[in-house]
């Protein structure tokens, strides 16, 4: 039996990795794969992927791209979800900012540096045509600090993935003034460079195992009453999340690749592009 470290967000996105594993597919191929949930996000899944933490991630794309570039010693070796991220903006309940505009100049909340809430508040400021030298942010490692931070006016407002957030919205913790979809396919899945070198086969029979699941994965009977019970999600608003949800079962392509790198490269997120080839691994 093959152990592998596989890392990713306690968010819907995840639950035909849970399915599989709890049914024994991968079992099946002689996989032990080992899930770990790491609600902080990207920014700390890059970091565990170079501390040798993980073996493989299910990560945003434009996070890992970030951090490859800066020497992440990994690769892309598929698409997980080919629809865009809704990133929903969140302000305090009782908070006085009203519309996007207010919020100007403001202080954002992020889980981390090189998280997709930090490369995120940069994409969202340039399309707002907001200077992004000016940001400003909290750090807030998850999404209890948000809370935290926006209640004790420590942050002006934090993006976060638009229906994971939802719940808190309903609570009236967080008021949702306006949300942002990522220009590009939302989550990958990356392998350190070692396991890709050493053990490509099992990376392959992982891939075949999820993307059974994943192309499945809405006609599964009562799959949108299962998400909603799983991850406290009203069933409507699960609904509307699997009515825009894709997934994917094809490695990322070199146009995508290139466009996140010249967007990167516009908000000074990264200082040079790297080959298409140092970014994605394609499995032989």
């Amino acid at each position: 039996m093959k152990n592998v470290r596989l890392i990713g967000v306690p968010e819907h996105f995840n639950l035909p990795w849970h399915m599989a594993i709890e049914e024994g597919a991968f079992e099946d191929r002689g996989i032990d794969l080992q899930w770990t949930d790491v609600p902080e996000g990207t920014g700390r899944m890059c970091k565990m992927l170079r501390e040798d933490e993980a073996d493989m991630a299910i990560i945003l794309t434009e996070g890992i791209i970030k951090d490859i570039t800066a020497g992440n010693p990994s690769k892309i070796v598929q698409t997980y979800v080919q629809s865009p991220l809704l990133w929903g903006i969140h302000v305090a309940g009782d908070s006085s900012y009203k519309t996007i505009d207010d919020l100007k100049g403001s202080k954002a909340a992020i889980s981390r540096y090189g998280s997709g809430s930090h490369l995120m508040a940069y994409v969202h400021a340039q399309s707002m045509g907001w200077d992004t030298s000016q940001l400003r942010f909290e750090l807030i490692n998850n999404l209890e600090g948000a809370v935290k931070a926006l209640t004790n006016r420590e942050a002006d407002y934090f993006m976060w993935e638009h229906f994971t957030s939802k719940p808190l919205v309903d609570k009236g913790i967080f008021r949702n003034i306006s949300d942002f979809p990522t220009p590009w396919p939302c989550f990958v899945i990356a392998a350190r460079n070692d396991m890709i070198q050493e053990n490509s086969g099992i990376i392959k029979h992982i891939l075949e195992v999820i993307n059974t699941y994943t192309t499945d994965f809405k006609s599964i009977p009562s799959i949108d009453r299962t998400l909603a019970n799983r991850y406290e999600q009203q069933l409507e608003d699960i609904q509307h999340w699997l009515s825009k949800t894709r997934w994917s079962q094809r490695l990322i392509d070199r146009d995508t690749v290139q466009s996140i790198q010249n967007q990167l490269i516009a908000l000074a997120i990264i200082d040079k592009k790297v080959p298409y080839n140092d970014l994605v691994a394609k499995l032989d």
